[in-house]
This record gives C-alpha cells, structure tokens and sequence, in this order.
C-alpha cells in the first residue's frame, strides 16, 4: 500500500471515505415508499464510484444497481457503503471476472440484522435516555435541557457512523482479498443471498398484514377462514400478496401502479368485509 494515501491503495483515498460519511448524514431526507433509502445510498457512493468506474456507460450500470430497495438505521449505513466501496474497487480491477450480484447479496444480507440492532440501540436506548436527561431539565426551566438532548441523541451517531465508513471499508477489502485467494467467493457469495432471502422473508411476514374475518359454522362453534390459512402455513396470506406483487413487477407494472392496486384492493375488501 502506498504511504502517500495514508494506507490505500490509490483508488479510493482516505477522503473519498469522508466524502461518504458527509453524503450520509442526510440520508432519510430522500426516504421514500418505493425504495426507501435507495437514492440516498447511491448518492452517497457517487463521487468515489465516479473514481473506480471513469467510464460513464459503466458506471450508470453500477449506479442503477445501488438504486434498488435499501433500508436500515440512518447511524450505521456506512458500514454498509464501506463494504460496497471496498467490493465496487475490487470489481474494477477485474470486471469480466468479478461476480457482481455478490455485492448486492452483502448489502441485503447486512440490511435486516443492522436494522435490528441500530434500531435497539438508537431508537429504542439513546433516544429514550437523551429524552428524559432532557425533558427532566426543561421541566426545571434549565436551557440545558435540549441542548443536552442534542448532545446525546446526535453525538454518539456521528462518531459511529464516522468510524463504521472505515471500518466497512477495511473489512470489504480484507473479506474479499482472503475470499479469492482461499476460493471461497462463491461460498461467500451463496451464503450471503440465502440471507438476503431470509431477510427479504422476515420483511415481508413483519410488514404485510392481510387478515380475512369470514367464518363459518354453527353459533359458538365457528370456524374462521383465517385459522385455516394459519393452520396450513403461518403468514401464508402475506406471502401470497407479496408473490402477486413480485409478478406485476415482472411484468413490469408501475411501482405506483401497483400501489394504487393494493389500496384499492384493501379498501374494496374491507368495504365488504372480505378483509378486515
């Protein structure tokens, strides 16, 4: 490694990883339905993907790659863009060779886990105890209080979020240096989509909700079509919606058309008492 960059290689630079962390900051402010944090995640990567990838048809390609569905905690994102940097700079080396989809695996395999635990963390620890440092000032009178809460809610964020961009970056150049020289990026790579299977499963059983409330049967005796669906597999309803979903998007079907599809739907069934 070259002393000049401060222990990189010459592609990506110590300032190009501080040019991330300074993109990430407001990540949420392009936070959409569709994809989520999608736009904020390749905004960020942008000036060090214009470094690896100077021609411009290529790097359209990568950049319309970053752009699918991304979400986890704003705090720790960079650990993620780390990674990605380190993968995207190693793929340049060797494009015909390198097996793109691996990094798309590792950023969704990273995505739910990270979320479950900065949300732990962030939202549900810090938020809470800079919240009641401060709200117990500001009942005394004392301007100490929102700034205190400032202090702790953000403080801590920006530091993490700082060092996560260095440590994601290291850990990607190390992961992937040691995985091609032992043979294991194929192993690698398999692993790290059945994960990203398992997140996107765990994603869609947390956050589609269908419920039908029919039943039939004699009085007191009756028998609820939801338990029957339960019965056979839990969730199954949900992941009915979700395979539906996935085929109009095959079929190349709006993003927003399909919301619009979905909305009417679950208003037509409630209406009528299908869904409940």
């Amino acid at each position: 490694m070259s002393s000049k960059n401060d222990g990189y290689n010459g592609i990506v630079t110590k300032k190009d990883l501080q040019r991330i962390f300074v993109r990430s900051i407001p990540t949420e402010l392009s936070w959409n339905y569709e994809r989520q944090m999608n736009m904020a995640y390749a905004w960020a990567l942008l000036p060090v993907l214009r470094k690896i990838y100077p021609d411009k048809e290529e790097r359209t390609k990568v950049l319309q790659r970053h752009l699918e569905f991304y979400n986890t905690t704003p705090y720790i994102i960079t650990l993620p863009l780390g990674i990605s940097t380190a993968m995207e700079e190693q793929r340049a080396k060797d494009i015909d060779n390198f097996d793109e989809t691996s990094i798309t695996n590792v950023k969704v395999a990273m995505m739910g886990p990270l979320a479950g635990i900065g949300d732990s963390v962030f939202w549900g620890t810090l938020r809470i105890i800079a919240t009641g440092i401060g709200t117990s000032l500001s009942l005394t009178g004392n301007p100490l209080g929102p700034i205190l809460y400032w202090l702790i809610y953000n403080v801590p964020g920006l530091i993490i979020r700082y060092q996560f961009t260095f440590l994601g970056y290291k850990l990607g150049s190390d992961v992937i240096v040691k995985a091609n020289e032992s043979g294991m990026m194929d192993k690698f790579t398999n692993a790290a989509a059945v994960v990203g299977l398992m997140v996107a499963g765990a994603m869609t059983a947390g956050n589609v909700f269908v419920t039908i409330p029919l039943s039939f049967g004699a009085e007191g005796m009756e028998t609820s079509i939801q338990s029957i669906f339960d019965g056979i597999v839990p969730g199954i309803l949900p992941l009915c919606v979700f395979g539906i979903t996935w085929w109009m998007l095959k079929k190349k079907i709006s993003p927003i058309a399909i919301m619009f599809i979905l909305m009417a739907v679950g208003i037509a069934g409630a209406f009528f008492g299908v869904l409940a």
